[in-house]
């Protein structure tokens, strides 16, 4: 476990539903990823992130799927691409990623709270 935060720490952490709208191959990315585009509603609007996330998931069933992203990070540069938002998710037994899930519907760009 990590050291613990305060509740005002939390707060700063803006964690938004999105859907994704398109996935495709990363191939200059030093580990293999994806490109998405996230549909985060029309507050915060479409954004991009790379995801390491190919061993459990291929691009075709990436998109459509709801996802969790961090979307007040600065955006970061990978390689030629430019990510916006974190996507969130957790390693498995083996290292691999796999993505946090929403198990009911709620709005495009719904915060975590």
């Amino acid at each position: 476990m990590t050291e613990t935060i305060a509740w005002d720490d939390f707060e700063k952490v803006d964690i938004r539903s999105g859907t994704v709208i398109a996935a495709e191959p990363f191939p200059q990315a030093r580990k293999p990823a994806y490109k998405l585009r996230i549909d985060f509603g029309p507050e915060i609007g479409e954004k991009k992130s790379s995801a390491q996330i190919t061993v459990h998931y291929s691009a075709d069933e990436l998109v459509g799927r709801r996802v969790m992203a961090v979307v007040n990070f600065p955006p970061r540069q990978i390689g030629p691409f430019m990510s916006e938002v974190l996507t969130l998710g957790f390693a498995d037994e083996d290292g691999a990623v796999v993505l946090a899930g929403i198990d009911k519907t709620v709005p495009n760009g719904s915060r975590l709270m």
